[in-house]
């Protein structure tokens, strides 16, 4: 069963975030699913991360490639990539039984909306009372802390 990481953005907007925490998710070898709830809004982070620094291979789902993608962004509960990492932004579900196929879930969540820290507060409640083991990041101080840790 993988482990859920909480990530409370307060410094850096997701845009930023997103592709550090995907080059050390690629490192490890894993495939990735970035699930969102906006096909905008992904296509919006599909930019970014075309923009960026270094080379993130990835695709936005509904192309012909998606199996092949090592980073797929996607709206949908399923990715055909077969990511052994779910990267759930902007208040994307995530349901507990998919940390048995996962090694890692991430939520990513901007700490600066409330809506978006109480939606981050069920998961973590629903993920933790389902047995998931689960840690809480913050960046509030300038540099990525843990702050909180549950065994599941």
């Amino acid at each position: 069963m993988g482990s859920a990481l909480f990530y409370h953005l307060t410094r850096r907007p997701l845009e930023a975030t997103l592709p550090m925490l995907l080059d050390k998710a690629l490192a490890q070898g894993w495939r990735v699913a970035v699930r969102g709830t906006d096909r905008g809004r992904l296509e919006f982070l599909d930019d970014r991360l075309w923009m960026g620094d270094g080379f993130l291979p990835h695709g936005v789902a509904g192309g012909g490639f998606d199996a092949d993608q090592p980073v797929l962004l996607t709206t949908a509960p399923e990715a055909p990539n077969g990511p052994a990492c779910l990267m759930a932004v902007d208040g994307a579900e995530v349901a507990a039984e998919e940390a048995d196929g996962l090694e890692r879930i991430c939520i990513l969540f901007d700490g600066n909306d409330p809506a978006a820290v109480d939606r981050a507060r069920a998961q973590w409640k629903a993920l933790t009372g389902a047995g998931v083991a689960a840690q809480y990041w913050s960046e509030e101080s300038g540099r990525w802390e843990k702050k909180a840790e549950s065994g599941g």
